[in-house]
């Protein structure tokens, strides 16, 4: 048996290298809007958001798009900032563990396309219809 007791948990800027990894595989036509994108990794999400989307398990989220989709954004918007997604470590690692049958790159690659799609102006109910990775 490999010795295991040396081994740590992969911090924020490692799952910030396999988002970028992702993003880096996307098709032309959405890699050139991705770029876009600013990516941010945290621990948790802020307690504002959960409040803001009723989730009381800061486990339950994984990924959140924070901006104006490309469908709504308009030459009169005053850009605050670029458009974010954002990963929350924890809430990856404990559905990574949970799940068991995938990779951690192809979890947070297929979080990042889900955060995508939001950017791409698809709601979730959109994504669900073709995705059905989280069933």
């Amino acid at each position: 048996m490999a010795d295991l007791t040396d081994l740590t948990a992969p911090d924020v800027a490692e799952i910030e290298a396999m988002a970028r990894a992702a993003m880096a595989m996307l098709p032309e036509a959405f890699a050139g809007p991705a770029k876009d994108v600013a990516v941010q990794v945290a621990d948790f999400a802020p307690d504002d958001i959960l409040d803001e989307l009723q989730i009381d398990d800061p486990l339950e989220l994984t990924g959140l798009y924070e901006g104006i989709p490309m469908t709504e954004k308009s030459v009169a918007d005053q850009p605050g900032g670029p458009d974010i997604i954002w990963l929350f470590r924890r809430a990856i690692l404990d559905e990574w563990a949970s799940r068991g049958n995938v990779t951690l790159g192809d979890l947070v690659g297929h979080i990042v396309v889900h955060e995508l799609a939001h950017h791409f102006g698809w709601s979730d109910d959109d994504i669900a219809r073709i995705d059905r990775w989280w069933e």
